[in-house]
């Protein structure tokens, strides 16, 4: 009888260790899907932001989508931007209360422009100290629109997708419209949505007489204007746009590149 009992315990204390293990393996397995799932979802959340970042870096001022956006009165939610500039911006003292004048070459057709240290000093100081350091030959006018009320020539991408370097941001925004409006010859900075210090190297020139609603940080600089040759800007307007998935927003038809850019 003792060897019964002893038996039997012995048979339960078996069932209980093979439970447990049933368990644990039942544990684990759930486990590996969790992280599998998770490692999906990361993977996916990655891919899904390097895109947008592309598209934001891209756009800079506003999509023809965030445009008729701005028109139905909607808004994106707003950023929480560092409020600071790049070690690398030079001081706006450096072009406070002076005119800047030169040219642009773009496709061997000439540009006058006149930039605004008066109004802009912050960005007069950027474009001058950039376009001294030869920074903008041979960069590219990577975006164009073309519809009825919005039409400008986004120029400084060095590579066709019109990335820009994250590590070089400045504001604040001066000089921004109190209407929206940007006439035709204004030269404006491009900068990511929803961010005061979002500017960058890139700058557009509005060849039509364009409204640009503002978004949740504001409008865009002015910092200047075209003083001659805005039908070089029209004439790439007129040529067209590659063929894409937006009619009136995306690369001109024919590369268009800065070959040269000068202020005095």
């Amino acid at each position: 009888m003792a060897t019964r009992s002893r038996d039997d315990r012995e048979a339960r204390r078996r069932i209980r260790q093979m439970e447990a293990k049933r368990a644990l393996r039942q544990e684990q397995g759930k486990r590996r899907k969790r992280d599998n799932t998770v490692a999906i979802g990361a993977g996916a959340a990655a891919v899904i932001l390097a895109v947008v970042l592309q598209l934001t870096v891209f756009s800079s001022n506003p999509t023809e989508a965030e445009f008729a956006a701005a028109e139905a009165g909607l808004s994106s939610p707003s950023a929480s931007p560092s409020a600071s500039n790049s070690a690398d911006i030079p001081s706006p003292d450096t072009a406070a209360g002076k005119t800047f004048t030169g040219e642009l070459a773009l496709n061997s057709g000439v540009v006058g422009v006149e930039l605004n240290g008066t109004a802009a000093p912050q960005a007069a100081a950027v474009i001058k100290s950039l376009t001294d350091a030869g920074y903008y030959n041979g960069a590219l006018c990577h975006r164009l629109t073309t519809s009825e009320t919005f039409g400008l020539l986004q120029c400084g991408a060095k590579s066709e997708d019109g990335a820009d370097d994250p590590n070089y941001r400045w504001g604040p925004l001066e000089n921004t419209p109190t209407d929206n409006t940007y006439p035709a010859g204004t030269i404006a900075i491009a900068r990511s949505g929803n961010n005061a210090y979002g500017n960058g190297h890139q700058f557009f020139i509005v060849y039509k007489d364009t409204t640009i609603p503002a978004d949740t940080a504001g409008g865009y600089t002015v910092v200047g204007k075209v003083t001659s040759g805005l039908d070089v800007v029209t004439k790439i307007a007129a040529a067209g746009l590659k063929p894409g998935e937006n009619a009136t927003d995306g690369a001109p038809v024919a590369p268009v590149t800065i070959d040269s850019f000068s202020l005095k």
